[in-house]
């Protein structure tokens, strides 16, 4: 009761699971972004050229303490980097690992964000009706020649399935042969431990990688507020640090990394400096190749 006179109480959800309460929304979320349109004078005029980006089709957590945390993709973390990538010349296409819908934490949507309103509708029906990963590792990935970087989008939604995901394992694997680049930003960079599945600590494909990721020490504080109902069951930079990756930041800040062909940023707050960097680099990996 005290709780939810303070606004900190989690908003029970008709599934059974829990979203932010009224004060984290408040502290964590904005109606508004800090996009600006960055006009790329070298832009993509290569239409077979594309991102592919990997969703989650998971909707809620189990946290430690048995409550559900309605996530999913976090919308700015997702929708200002393709904002980017499209200012840049480069459509995207969205993955799930069966097909099923992408899941979006559509509290965090800024409904007043013209941009980010426009890029979402761009997208609405890949979202509701992606491609499937697991058609595409099997009967597609060897011989596709069109994408230039693959896309792990952040939400605490990174956490479920993903990292697991042996399709996912192939898909990262077949990227940093296929020398494309790998962007991910704030729990995205959970997905990345897909890449050790099958393998060995010391045969981690990003081991000795510096990235900017979501710190563990945030999470753990923001119950508090309410923002999720309970602790996460695990810790995703705990496990990255025991393969041997150093994340660069201690803050969800804008802080944004490059790393070989791995692209990371640190939180929703570095969304849009992530999506610059994103676009710059492939299209000087792009443009140097078609030299």
């Amino acid at each position: 009761m005290i709780k939810k006179l303070l606004g900190i109480a989690p908003k029970p959800t008709e599934d059974g699971a829990f979203s932010p309460s009224t004060f984290a929304l408040k502290m964590a979320t904005s109606s508004k972004t800090d996009y600006v349109k960055i006009d790329y004078p070298n832009a993509n005029k290569d239409s077979k050229l594309k991102v592919l980006m990997v969703c989650t089709e998971e909707r809620n957590m189990k946290m430690a303490n048995g409550n559900y945390f309605s996530t999913g993709n976090h919308p700015v973390e997702m929708l200002l980097p393709m904002l980017h990538l499209n200012n840049a010349g480069f459509d995207i296409d969205i993955y799930t690992p069966t097909g099923q819908s992408a899941k979006i934490e559509m509290w965090a949507f800024p409904e007043k964000d013209e941009n980010v309103k426009t890029i979402f509708s761009k997208y609405k029906i890949q979202f509701e009706n992606p491609k499937n990963l697991s058609d595409f590792v099997k009967n597609e990935m060897n011989s596709n020649t069109s994408y230039v970087a693959v896309f792990l989008p952040g939400g605490h939604g990174a956490m479920l399935g993903l990292p697991t995901n042996e399709d996912l394992n192939k898909l990262i694997h077949w990227s940093e042969n296929k020398d494309l680049l790998m962007l991910s930003i704030c729990h995205g960079p959970a997905a990345l431990l897909a890449a050790n599945i099958n393998t060995n600590k010391n045969e981690f494909l990003y081991k000795d990688y510096k990235i900017a990721a979501f710190p563990d020490s945030v999470d753990k504080q923001t119950p508090i507020i309410g923002y999720m109902p309970g602790h996460l069951p695990w810790k995703f930079g705990e496990k990255l640090t025991e393969l041997g990756i150093e994340i660069i930041n201690k803050k969800a800040d804008k802080t944004c990394h490059k790393d070989r062909n791995l692209l990371t940023g640190a939180s929703p707050n570095a969304a849009n400096e992530f999506g610059k960097l994103s676009a710059t680099e492939l299209l000087k990996k792009v443009n140097k190749a078609s030299r």
